[in-house]
């Protein structure tokens, strides 16, 4: 299988979904104080470039066995995964892809172990893996992002692990579809992991909400789903087991994680050991089918969702340049993410293009400079409203303010950070047009007391309206 070299490192810059981030909340969580720490704990996480495509056989990455934990409720096989053991059999070459958030982004938190053990089921098999990790994203981008970086390569068998990270079952069934459209035959296993307090749920026989509502996805698709956290739910509850802990703890009990949410070694081990098991439970499952697509179980789901290189969709004005992230030091962490960058600074500057759908949005780059751009559709400008239950923006023609959407949040504080934005329109046909604004945000508001230091001693490098376009994504059809 041929590669071409801007994937071999791949897709791996960090990105920040805007300052909100929605999760889903069960009802077990004690308050809204904790929930926005998780978020805070997994938006800073975000740092650092992955390799796409990644070995798991050094001495580094801990082999698992499978354990002996036994429960109904870890696995549920479904149809399985047919043709990817029958392959496997067939002693044929196959690819596996992981794709998630920070969980699955991360080493050893494990991704790496259930990749090693899977290559320890298959010796002298040729084997290649995929990690689409990026931490802090959701299922709304990863129905965007994974034609790019994961089903362009043909992969044999996908795990999808977004329980933590904007588990949008709309997202989710977007990607399942996208996969199969392309290849009936590539096997998908859906994977859940856990966050502080939802150990305590699965202790006491219930599921966490945000997961009941993938299952739904699982079920109607008929695809094995693997319950990670289930065992280390157990030893929690058997005392033999925190599920936070500081470094240096004087303790006997195993330290599943620092923060509640990213495991340490120890934890990804036991994540992966579920894997394990669940994979030889499997096994012995395998009857080759091509998976059929039935009817959506939602109409909103986002099998159209797209990504585009900016120039093969929209025309921008003349003040925008191409920018080649190798050629700046701090941005060389996005050049395998964006080859390259549209940058513009000046208010007035602009980029346009047309589609047919009812989803617009970009990635692009953070930092101090960063300024704000307003939204016009079909020649109006739009009010933008922050919705319930998603991260996308809904715009709306109800007044005659333009919308500003600000591209500056409270992790663009003397650094580059990758974002993302979602906007909502109406469906049909439009004309979007984005526009640097001149109005600057409250800067200082957004960075808050704590974080003040920079922006006192260098004000002028925040008095910018500077804009950098990596991505644009759409749902729906571009129309030229």
């Amino acid at each position: 299988m041929k590669l071409s070299t801007k994937f071999i490192i791949a897709f791996g810059c960090v990105m920040l979904m805007n300052t909100l981030f929605f999760s889903f909340k069960v009802k077990s969580q004690s308050t809204d104080k904790e929930t926005l720490e998780r978020e805070r704990l997994i938006a800073a996480s975000q740092t650092g470039a992955m390799p796409l495509f990644f070995d798991p056989s050094g001495n580094d990455v801990p082999t698992i066995i499978p354990g002996d934990f036994n429960s109904n409720q870890e696995c549920y096989l479904r149809d399985g995964l047919p043709n990817f053991f029958n392959k496997a059999r067939e002693k044929k070459e196959l690819v596996v892809a992981y794709i998630g958030g920070s969980i699955t982004r991360g080493s050893n938190l494990y991704r790496m172990q259930s990749a090693k053990f899977i290559q320890n089921m298959f010796p002298g098999l040729q084997l290649k893996f995929i990690n689409a990790g990026i931490a802090g994203t959701g299922t709304d981008l990863g129905a965007c992002r994974i034609q790019e970086q994961v089903i362009q390569f043909k992969p044999d068998l996908v795990f999808i692990e977004f329980a933590v990270n904007n588990a949008f079952p709309d997202g989710m069934e977007g990607m399942i579809r996208q996969i199969w459209k392309a290849n009936p035959s590539t096997d998908i296993c859906m994977i859940y992991s856990i966050f502080n307090g939802q150990s305590k749920i699965y202790a006491s026989g219930k599921v966490p909400d945000n997961i009941l509502g993938l299952e739904k996805i699982a079920d109607h698709y008929q695809i094995p789903s693997v319950h990670m956290g289930l065992e280390a739910s157990a030893l929690e509850q058997d005392q033999k087991l925190l599920w936070k802990a500081a470094n240096g703890t004087d303790t006997d009990k195993i330290i599943f994680s620092n923060d509640g949410t990213h495991p340490l070694v120890a934890g990804g081990n036991l994540y992966a050991q579920s894997i394990a098991r669940s994979l030889l439970k499997m096994k012995t499952h395998a009857k080759e089918l091509k998976h059929k697509l039935p009817q959506p179980l939602l109409a909103t789901n986002w099998e159209d969702a797209k990504m585009f290189a900016p120039l093969d969709i929209a025309k921008f004005s003349i003040g925008w340049s191409k920018v080649d992230p190798m050629g700046f030091p701090s941005f060389k962490q996005f050049s395998d993410w964006f080859p390259y960058v549209m940058k513009a600074e000046s208010a007035g500057d602009s980029f346009t293009f047309k589609f047919d759908g009812n989803m617009i949005g970009f990635f692009d780059i953070g930092g101090p400079e960063v300024g704000q751009l307003v939204l016009e559709i079909d020649g109006k400008p739009v009010t933008l409203q922050k919705q319930k239950g998603t991260l996308a923006l809904k715009a709306s023609q109800e007044s005659n303010s333009l919308g500003q959407v600000n591209r500056f949040n409270s992790f663009c504080n003397n650094r580059y950070r990758g974002q993302a934005e979602f906007i909502e329109l109406p469906t049909g046909i439009h004309t979007v047009k984005f526009s640097i604004s001149p109005v600057l945000a409250d800067k200082r508001a957004i960075l808050g007391p704590n974080q003040l230091e920079d922006i006192g001693n260098n004000p002028d490098k925040y008095n910018k309206t500077t804009v950098y376009i990596g991505k644009l994504l759409l749902r729906g059809k571009v129309i030229k």
